[in-house]
């Protein structure tokens, strides 16, 4: 009866959070971070290791805390919330007010098999985009990239010709992940454009089969709109990077990131490899 209503919790180590600050700062040397400041968190955000690189602005303490707290608080990336934030001048700015909140871009959860176990915040590198970079660096620090893959629960999948023919006639869901794999494979289809999205959880990695298209990705989501659990569309997108992609292109669209079809041959026909 007692084992019903307990289960086992992973907890975040003092050695732990130093491994979560290692692998940022080898990623900030990678990246020839100018500067940088690095908080840990365990999954009640109180901190538990802080490291400042030279160099850093002496604020970029405190606003890594946050970023950190507010990510394993609300268990979401603060990347999330500044663009709901900032979403055309019409996003949820009373959030702004809420205690203990940071919606700064930098700040991620950690997460150790399918449990938040702390958050990390960084503040302070060249750009937002870079104190990201450094925060998922750290997240990951738990995260062996061939867990998925060598998982031997996980059955081969094998789609005949015919198969996918027909998924990519009209567009379909080859594997859905609905078996608990961390990722899913799409047979998409277009004929016309198609509205901003921004995928908060998967990772797009898009091969092009055959046709051309009109790609934007990043900057702005215009008007963006809840349409499903972690799911937005906007109308356009403002700032980002336009990019012709045509047969045999691979682009990878990490998650959080705005993206955009604004002109396709008829029909575009590819890949979607989503990881989450």
């Amino acid at each position: 009866m007692s084992a019903a209503q307990t289960a086992d919790k992973k907890t975040l180590t003092l050695k732990g959070a130093e491994a979560v600050i290692a692998a940022a700062k080898s990623e900030a040397q990678k990246l020839s971070a100018p500067g940088g400041v690095i908080a840990v968190v365990d999954d009640g955000g109180n901190l538990m290791a802080l490291e400042r690189l030279d160099g850093t602005f002496s604020a970029g303490a405190n606003i890594s805390i946050g970023k950190a707290r507010t990510a394993v608080m609300f268990k979401k990336p603060t990347r999330f919330f500044e663009e709901l934030i900032n979403a055309n001048g019409k996003g949820r700015t009373v959030m702004t007010a809420l205690e203990n909140f940071t919606p700064l871009i930098g700040g991620m959860p950690i997460t150790v098999d399918g449990q938040i176990v702390g958050g990390v915040g960084v503040s302070g590198a060249a750009t937002a985009d870079q104190d990201e970079k450094l925060a998922i660096a750290g997240a990951n620090a738990f995260s062996p990239a061939t867990s998925a893959v060598n998982d031997p629960a996980a059955p081969v999948s094998y789609f005949e010709k015919r198969t996918v023919d027909a998924a990519f006639s009209k567009g379909a869901i080859l594997l859905d992940g609905s078996d608990g794999r961390n990722y899913m494979v799409h047979a998409s289809r277009r004929e016309k454009p198609g509205q901003a999205e921004i995928h908060t959880k998967d990772t797009d990695v898009i091969y092009v089969l055959d046709g051309t298209a009109t790609f934007i990705t990043g900057g702005e989501a215009i008007n963006a709109k809840t349409t499903a659990p972690d799911e937005f569309r906007g109308d356009s997108i403002r700032n980002g990077q336009t990019r012709q992609i045509a047969k045999g292109d691979v682009i990878v669209v990490p998650n959080g990131v705005p993206h955009q079809f604004v002109q396709v041959t008829d029909p575009f026909l590819y890949y979607v490899v989503k990881v989450r």
